[in-house]
């Protein structure tokens, strides 16, 4: 049944804490034991200059320049993970399962900043010394959804981030092991990314829930959430740059997120087609209707343009 009113974030974590508790048993039950040091190839390493080693220099590097952005923005999105667990935690208090899943998924999360930065530092294959004052700068600015969003915040409309999220680090994680071009960084990206993977199903699947217990405001703030939608490294140290060549790259850009993020989003909770709104949350729907026909105008434009850098040949490199 619609409710007529929407729910407290109070609320709804009494109402989504059986199927909370519920999905963090079969995460724990599926999830893989993995260790950061096994990825790693240690025997590579070598002092830098306080030890007496040599310092960094480019030519060091086996990555491309489009595999060292794309890895230092998967690294450093890891890195602010203090804040993203304040602000999942802060929401989440009061509800004992929800509180013990923040708590499971920061320690997994951090296993990926480990091993990520573990492997180019070994490797040498990212200026050390840049990537540390990149981190430094990126975490003083720490990270909440306000800053990036005019969605209405509440535990709906944070989750459905999160969700959305996972599901688009996914993406990046996985096809960055591939433009890397070392078997080394694809199985670590790979194993990184069937984590994030589990981490969306477990966000996805508790919304589900909060969809069926009030239709009209799951619409109203996945809505929001989706068309204000925003990586949450955005306040990274020239992020609009190496976003774009990662876009240009082929490792996340628009196409991706609409056919690979938002759109199997959707479909899964059925926000298009569920017959039990009531006329606010048929507006809402029908907002959605038209943020994803300009979505699709955006990825149109874009490919476009894919097309005529491909035929200028500008490699995506």
């Amino acid at each position: 049944m619609t409710r007529a009113r929407p729910l407290s974030d109070a609320e709804y974590l009494v109402e989504i804490e059986a199927v909370t508790s519920s999905e963090l048993d079969r995460h724990v039950a599926i999830a893989e034991e993995w260790q950061p040091h096994e990825y790693v190839p240690w025997s590579e390493g070598r002092n830098f200059t306080r030890l007496g080693g040599d310092a960094w220099s480019p030519d060091q590097s086996r990555l491309t320049p489009l595999a060292r952005d794309a890895m230092i923005l998967n690294l450093l999105s890891e890195d602010n993970l203090p804040s993203y667990h304040f602000e999942v935690s802060t929401r989440a208090a009061g509800a004992p399962a929800m509180q013990e899943w923040v708590h499971r998924w920061t320690a997994e999360e951090a296993r990926h900043a480990i091993a990520m930065r573990d492997y180019l530092v070994v490797t040498r294959a990212v200026d050390p010394e840049r990537l540390e004052r990149m981190r430094m700068a990126h975490m003083s600015v720490g990270w909440r959804r306000e800053d990036h969003s005019q969605s209405r915040q509440n535990v709906l409309a944070g989750m459905a981030y999160t969700a959305m999220q996972e599901l688009a680090t996914r993406i990046a994680h996985r096809n960055t092991g591939a433009a890397c071009n070392d078997p080394l960084a694809d199985d670590l990206l790979a194993r990184v990314s069937r984590d994030e993977n589990l981490h969306m199903l477990f966000y996805r699947n508790v919304i589900s829930r909060m969809i069926e217990l009030s239709p009209d405001q799951a619409v109203e703030g996945i809505t929001r959430t989706m068309v204000d939608f925003e990586m949450p490294g955005v306040s990274i140290e020239g992020f609009r740059s190496m976003a774009l060549a990662v876009a240009w790259g082929n490792i996340y850009n628009i196409a991706q997120h609409q056919n690979e993020v938002v759109l199997p989003l959707v479909r899964h909770w059925n926000l298009l087609e569920r017959t039990d709104y009531t006329p606010d949350g048929e507006a809402w729907r029908d907002r959605l209707a038209d943020y994803l026909e300009t979505l699709s105008e955006k990825v149109d434009r874009f490919e476009r343009m894919a097309l005529r850098r491909a035929e200028r040949g500008l490699e995506r490199t």
